[in-house]
This record gives C-alpha cells, sequence and structure tokens, in this order.
C-alpha cells in the first residue's frame, strides 16, 4: 500500500535480499508513512525480520533499494531517528535496570528521562535491580523500552512481547499504543494474529518473502472467510482431496480441514459416499487463515 500524499519514513522499492540459494525477501515494494501503526504479520520464515535488517542497516539488499527517512539505512545520520527491538534480548547481567537506561539514553540529545520511560513500560520498581536478575519478560519490557528512550521517529519492534505472559502483554500493548499517539510510527512484528488485531491500523502479512496483502486492518481481515471441519474418516487422503480443501491437518484420531466454503463442501462430501462420522464446522480463527494464505504462497512459489 503506497500513500502518496506524504514522505514516507521508509521505503522499499522493488527489493529481493538473497542468502546463498535463498530468497528471504522477494521483490517487496513498500513504504512506510509517517503517523501510522503497522502490523508486519506472518509465519517463521516470512520475511519480516529480513526486511527490517534491510531497514536497519543490518543488511543490504541484493536487488532493489530501501530508503530511511530519504537516505540510506547504512548510513548512521540516517538512523539517528530510529528506534528498535530486537527478537533476541542482550542485556549486561551487571549493570543495573536503571544504569542499561540512562547508557542508552545518553546517546541521544533529547531523551526521556530514565523514571518516565520506566514508569510508561512498567519497570519503575525494577530500577536498581541487576539485569542479570531478571526474568525473561522483565528483560523484554526493558529491551522495549529502550526503542523509545530517544523519541525516535520511526520504531521497529521485532516479536516485541516473546516471552510475556497474557497480562504482561497487554500492558505492554498500552505502551506501545500511548508511544504511538504521542507521535511515534511504530511498525510490529508478530506472527500471533492477536496481537496485530490489538495493535495495528494497517496490516502486511508476508509469506515466503512476499507481501500478501497490505491494507488497512478491517480491508485485510475481510479478505478472509475460511471454515474449518472437523470429522473421523478412514479415508482422510481422498477427503482431503476434495473440492474446496484449502489446508489439511491431524488432530488425534480427527481430520481437520480447512475449506473455503463450508456448505459447499459438506454437500460434496455427502455426495462422494466416503465413510465419516462426528463432523464438525467452525469458522476458520484468523491466525487459521492467515496460515493458509501463507501456505499457498510457499506452494505457489514452489511451482514457479
Amino acid at each position: 500500500m503506497i500513500d502518496n500524499e506524504t514522505p514516507p519514513l521508509a521505503r522499499f522499492a522493488s527489493v529481493t535480499r538473497r542468502y546463498g540459494d535463498i530468497v528471504a525477501v522477494d521483490d517487496v515494494t513498500l513504504e512506510i508513512a509517517p503517523g501510522t501503526l503497522v502490523g508486519l504479520l506472518g509465519p517463521n520464515g516470512a520475511g519480516k525480520t529480513t526486511l527490517l535488517s534491510l531497514l536497519q542497516g543490518l543488511r543490504r539488499p541484493t536487488r532493489g533499494r530501501v530508503e530511511l527517512f530519504g537516505g540510506d539505512p547504512v548510513d548512521p545520520r540516517s538512523r539517528q531517528w530510529l528506534g528498535s527491538t530486537p527478537q533476541e534480548t542482550a542485556l549486561p547481567d551487571t549493570l543495573r535496570v536503571g544504569e542499561v537506561v540512562d547508557y542508552v539514553g545518553g546517546h541521544f540529545a533529547d531523551r526521556v528521562p530514565t523514571a518516565d520511560l520506566a514508569e510508561e513500560f512498567g519497570f519503575a520498581d525494577l530500577l536498581r535491580r541487576q539485569t542479570g536478575a531478571l526474568s525473561g519478560g522483565q528483560k523484554r519490557r526493558l529491551a522495549v523500552a529502550l526503542a523509545f528512550v530517544g523519541r525516535p521517529r520511526l520504531v521497529l519492534l521485532d516479536e516485541p512481547t516473546t516471552g510475556l505472559d497474557v497480562d504482561a502483554r497487554r500492558v505492554l500493548w498500552e505502551a506501545i499504543r500511548r508511544q504511538h499517539l504521542e507521535g511515534a510510527t511504530i511498525v510490529v512484528t508478530s506472527h500471533y494474529l492477536e496481537e496485530i488485531e490489538a495493535l495495528a491500523q494497517r496490516v502486511i502479512v508476508m509469506g515466503a518473502g512476499r507481501v500478501l496483502a497490505d491494507d488497512a486492518l478491517p480491508s485485510v481481515l475481510a479478505r478472509v472467510g475460511l471454515s474449518r471441519v472437523r470429522l473421523r474418516t478412514d479415508a482422510g487422503d481422498q477427503v482431503a482431496g476434495l473440492p474446496g480443501v484449502v489446508r489439511r491437518e491431524h488432530g488425534d484420531a480427527f481430520e481437520v480441514l480447512t475449506v473455503d466454503d463450508a456448505d459447499e463442501f459438506v454437500r460434496v462430501l455427502v455426495r462422494s459416499g466416503l465413510d465419516f462420522r462426528d463432523l464438525a464446522v467452525r469458522g476458520a480463527t484468523l491466525e487459521e487463515a492467515f496460515l493458509s494464505l501463507t501456505d499457498e504462497a510457499v506452494a505457489l512459489r514452489r511451482v514457479a
């Protein structure tokens, strides 16, 4: 989705990134406009992290052009208004939490005071604790908070709630929303659809290195209309081969099928004469539906 009305903070123009024979990002063109909260969704290996590493100047594209604030991300001057949190959290074990915040914040002319940042992200009671004594979830909250300490214009959060329980995840979501309302443009990667739904205004769905969908959240969700059929059968291969089956999984003694039209599938199943029992139909969750989209993209890529 391209916004031509305002200059983008970041731009990918026909970008491909290869690692040997592996294509991690495949001819991607997209822009990140100011003021948006973007959800970058896809399974592991979809290309999300590679896309962010290109934007951070950690990798160069094999082909195409990446721009950050109008310049080359490899140039440190282009990254001065960029904040980021990687997937893996690495903090010096012997430093106190407050010392870590002060050290990172000291690199910025207009930084958020340590106490204010700690209050915003829910670790004010941990400022004097050594980071080596923090739980995994506490370290993750600190790592995400550090991405905002320099009042960045663009923030990249790669799987920000990894290792957090449900309550801690929601606290972090609230902090991210507040930062966005205060003016930060934020890109959040996740393979959790619930997280993208909770945060994003715009959703980019990736699979096999390609952009499968890019639109406002309601528009992307409206593209999904799949159902899940659960049944017992001794003819699993034949049932899975019937028209309308998008995806097949095995669950205990059941076949679990994702279908594009549940009513039509049941009619075809009955007419087929194949043995089945204990049939149940429900709407697919959105996460299941997006996985089906990415499975389809992988299949098409193999055919190509």
